[in-house]
């Protein structure tokens, strides 16, 4: 129902900023929490940032203050925007779509984000 696409990713000096992006398809969208989760080789998947329908947002501790999740409903997209990179931020970074009342889970395939020291 629900087909996230992630883009943005890239290779970043530190201190840098960069964006992603995430489509997902589908009639229903707004009513989707979207969530952005990262995962580093041997490393378990980590919550980032989330939105819910509402627009409340909650972070990872480590990503507070410099990233911002939003969402545009008109377009179907959430974005997270990163500033001031660290290389502890370099993971491949994916994006989830949760349905508020179909409770079901929909995963984009990930996209890459690199910062050089």
């Amino acid at each position: 129902q629900v087909q996230p696409v992630e883009s943005g990713g890239g290779l970043v000096h530190a201190g840098g900023s960069l964006r992603l992006s995430c489509t997902a398809s589908g009639p229903t969208f707004s009513n989707h929490v979207m969530r952005w989760y990262r995962q580093a080789p041997g490393k378990q998947r980590e919550l980032v940032a989330s939105i819910s329908t509402g627009g409340m947002t909650n972070y990872a501790e480590s990503v507070k203050g410099r990233f911002t999740i939003s969402r545009d409903n008109a377009k179907k997209t959430v974005y997270l925007q990163m500033a001031s990179l660290r290389p502890g931020d370099a993971d491949v970074y994916y994006c989830n779509a949760l349905g508020r009342l179909t409770h079901r889970e929909y995963w984009g395939q990930g996209t890459q984000v690199t910062v050089s020291s």
